[in-house]
Parts: structure tokens; C-alpha cells; sequence
């Protein structure tokens, strides 16, 4: 990836760190007090993790890779963010729950780690910031242990298609160009503090087509038509946890979760 891509990536996560860490989205008051971060949808696909090594890689400030430790996984979160790393060594810290905390960006993965995992985990609005998928599976098995299991859940491509009110198609299911973008944080989706990032949209043939050409297996894959998280513009409450973009309703995915077994 270019260096220049790399470095305002950086800025841009420094600033959402400090941002996020304060915002109701987040509500670190209730993540100190014991509540966990982790939604069912990857619950569901983890399972039983205790005993089990993770490497949470795009962890952000740490809440769902101490949420996995909770559960009984040895983690490990690398992150982008200086800023977010710091945060999470401080959580990890007042909660008095062990985890490993990596400072570097996605590529850099195999300079700073030698390990390898029983599973290789991601979730939610990571794969967009990379912008060779070919090389994130490769960075992936790398470090996922032979019969190790790769979890990733994201946000579906459709999504990214649409301008941010949904009211056309703006861009390229496939990836195409890369999309420079100056926009506030999901956060704080009206503030007028805006910061500037460059992002890849990847359609779903190329993630799995480029994990089973790093010799992952795909096990599972489910699609889901709404989101954990009200996080984008003009949604509609459906019950707990659960959020559609009012205009479609039901009728489009919004995220999807796979399991992918390493050969």
C-alpha cells in the first residue's frame, strides 16, 4: 500500500480514537463495568473460544478484543492507531484483564508478530482500508495455524455502493479507483468536524476468492439484512442491536459473516 494512504489512514484513526473513546457509541463507562462489546452475530460464529489464541487484527481501542479475552481467548490487537493502542493498554489495564496490544498497520503484521493463531479474527468496517486483498489473506494465513479458523465479519459491499443517504448508487460494487473521502466519524455523523481517509470497496468474490487462494477452506456464510449498529444515516430500529436503512427495509444485506478453515 502506498506510504502516503498509510500515514493519512493513520491521522484519521488517531483522531476517531480520541473521539470514539468518549462517544455514546462506544460507552466505555459500560464496557468497565462488565458489559460486553461483542454482538451475537459474531458470537455465534466464534463459538466456544476459551483456552483458544486470537489475533484481533484492526482492533481499534481494544473493547472487543478484551471482550474476547473475557470470554477466555488469549488475545492479541494490532491497530493502525498509536492513539487507539494506547487506549487499549489502558482498558486492559483498569479492567485488569490481559491482552497483547501491537502498534502497526495491516501489512506490517508479519514485521511485528511472529506468531501464529488458532484464529485470525476481524469484524465490522476493516477490509476497506486495505487495498490488496490478495495479500490480506496471504497476511492472514500466515499467521493462522494449520486447521486454524479465519472469522471475519464485515459490513456487506452493497452497502458501500450507495452515496451516504442513500439516494444513488455513487460507487463500484467491485473495486475500482481508490475512494478519497472527507467525511465526520460514524460517531458523529452530523458534526462539521470532518477528517480525510482513502478507502477500497471490495465485492464478495474477491474476499473469498482470495482467501482460498491463500489455502483457507471457506466453512460457513451467512448474510444479515440490518446492522448491530446504528451507524449509518437514515436507519429504522427494528429491536435491540438491530438497525435497517429506513428506504429498504428488509430487502438488502447489510453485513456477513464467514468462517474460513486454513489448509
Amino acid at each position: 500500500m502506498d506510504k502516503k494512504y498509510i500515514e493519512v489512514n493513520r491521522a484519521s484513526w488517531n483522531q476517531r480514537a480520541e473521539t470514539h473513546f468518549d462517544s455514546e457509541f462506544y460507552d466505555v463507562e459500560s464496557f468497565l463495568k462488565g458489559k460486553s462489546s461483542l454482538n451475537p452475530i459474531e458470537l455465534d460464529i466464534l463459538g466456544n473460544i476459551k483456552g483458544k489464541s486470537l489475533l484481533h487484527a484492526m482492533c481499534h481501542f481494544g473493547q472487543d478484543t478484551l471482550s474476547l479475552a473475557r470470554l477466555g481467548a488469549i488475545t492479541t490487537g494490532v491497530d493502525i492507531s498509536d492513539v487507539a493502542i494506547k487506549k487499549a493498554k489502558e482498558l486492559s489495564k483498569e479492567i485488569g484483564i490481559s491482552s497483547r496490544f501491537v502498534n502497526c498497520d495491516f501489512y506490517s503484521i508479519p514485521k511485528n508478530l511472529g506468531d501464529q493463531f488458532d484464529i485470525f479474527f476481524s469484524s465490522y468496517g476493516v477490509i476497506g482500508w486495505l487495498d490488496d486483498l490478495e495479500r490480506w489473506a496471504i497476511t492472514a494465513a500466515k499467521h493462522t495455524k494449520k486447521g486454524g479458523r479465519l472469522i471475519l465479519v464485515e459490513f456487506h459491499p452493497v452497502i458501500w455502493m450507495y452515496d451516504d443517504d442513500f439516494e444513488f448508487i455513487q460507487y463500484n460494487y467491485f473495486k475500482a479507483d481508490t475512494i478519497a473521502t472527507e467525511e465526520a466519524s460514524y460517531t458523529e455523523k452530523e458534526s462539521a468536524d470532518k477528517n480525510q481517509f482513502y478507502s477500497w470497496n471490495h465485492s464478495l468474490s474477491e474476499v473469498i476468492g482470495s482467501l482460498i487462494k491463500a489455502g483457507f477452506k471457506i466453512e460457513k456464510f451467512k448474510e444479515y439484512n440490518y446492522s448491530p449498529y446504528d451507524c449509518f444515516r437514515h436507519t429504522k430500529k427494528l429491536d435491540e442491536g438491530k438497525y435497517i436503512i429506513k428506504k429498504f427495509g428488509n430487502k438488502i444485506p447489510m453485513v456477513y459473516a464467514l468462517e474460513a478453515i486454513k489448509s
